[in-house]
């Protein structure tokens, strides 16, 4: 049993459109998150447990995009705009866990920030190894059963009528109105877990930044000031467009483009979302900042030691330093009297 997925678009035309823009954002949002996740691993000044956060939202936003896009981009420039039933149950499945841990990775850097701000003297006690982990473990579980209990209910569904979901992936309100069986208890499950999970979430952000516009104002000076609002700039932003989104889909008086309204409002959280989160953190974060130069810095220092090693790895051994040309060792020397070339071989070591 398949289903068919409208998508965005009839037109040919625009779907090829629509497939470049849409390849496009998504090879944006992997190298951005892929990039953002080698920085926090490799470089020590970002071993800290607001990059653990980061590290773990890039990580959900590559997982939260990939789930989508690549069945999307598939069904611009196709005919088959079929996606299977175990392919449907999957895509379901992640979409929901997804947004449900990113909800709660988002309540956890919020208050790692209050942590950082409101007891900064006992920030590392407070935020040790086993809390981070924790914080991040609990979104992934959490997640993960709400979104297979949710979707082990939606496919519970009888669908005997159309198959065709006037949607861009297999969304749960689509599903439930091609069930041809009592939706009562799934809409109430739905409900009950997309209030809880908003308000739950949204609660913590709140209350973090309540307390830690308080602790701001207490701080005398401006530049004190400025700084505490720097390093919240950038979660705050991430929370606004994230949350933002999701309240402009459900908040919304309904109409009669209701539909076609969620699937435009969809792009925004599942595309762009992910796609401007890298880079909002690191335009506006200049440990991010420091740590990119500090990567290209050190690239730009390995090329000529790989250049030199490749070229002293093709000298034969038993080669002499005597018997190469001037004209040919002098590129490959640096000024007179810097430094001096040490031989294997036995004697006296020449000095250049």
């Amino acid at each position: 049993m398949d289903f068919i997925l409208v998508g965005l678009t009839d037109s040919p035309l625009l779907g090829r459109i629509l497939f470049v823009v849409f390849l496009l954002i998504f090879v944006i949002t992997l190298a951005g998150n892929l990039c953002m996740i080698v920085l926090i691993r490799t470089n020590s000044h970002l071993q800290t447990p607001m990059y653990f956060f980061l590290g773990h939202l890039s990580f959900v936003d590559i997982c939260y995009s990939s789930n989508v896009t690549p069945n999307m981009l598939h069904g611009f420039v196709s005919d088959q705009k079929t996606i299977s039933y175990a392919g449907c149950f999957t895509q379901c499945l992640l979409f929901i866990a997804l947004v449900i841990t990113e909800f709660y990775i988002l309540a956890s850097m919020a208050l790692d920030r209050y942590v950082a701000i409101c007891s900064p003297l006992h920030y590392s006690t407070r935020m040790s190894k086993n809390v981070c982990v924790s914080l991040v473990t609990f979104p992934y579980v959490f997640g993960f059963l709400n979104g297979l209990s949710q979707t082990l209910l939606t496919f519970h569904l009888s669908f005997c009528g159309s198959r065709v979901i006037n949607h861009f992936y297999c969304a749960d309100p689509p599903l439930i109105m091609l069930a041809c069986s009592d939706t009562h208890v799934k809409k109430m499950a739905m409900f009950v877990v997309a209030g809880f999970t908003l308000s739950s979430s949204l609660s913590i952000i709140l209350l973090s930044y309540l307390y830690i516009f308080a602790a701001i104002l207490r701080i005398r000076s401006a530049e004190g000031r400025q700084k505490a609002f720097s390093t919240c700039g950038s979660h705050m932003t991430t929370v606004t467009i994230f949350y933002g989104t999701l309240f402009c889909m459900y908040l919304r008086p309904p109409s009669k483009r209701s539909v076609e309204e969620s699937k435009v409002i969809a792009v925004f959280y599942t595309f762009l979302s992910p796609m401007l989160n890298p880079l909002i953190y690191s335009l506006r974060n200049k440990d991010v900042i420091n740590a990119m130069k500090q990567h290209q810095q050190s690239s730009w220092i390995l090329l000529p030691h790989l250049a030199e090693v490749h070229c002293f790895a093709a000298v034969p051994a038993n080669l002499q330093l005597s018997d190469i040309p001037v004209s040919r060792l002098s590129p490959l020397l640096p000024p007179t009297g810097c430094c001096s070339i040490k031989t294997h071989s036995e004697g006296p070591t020449p000095s250049i």
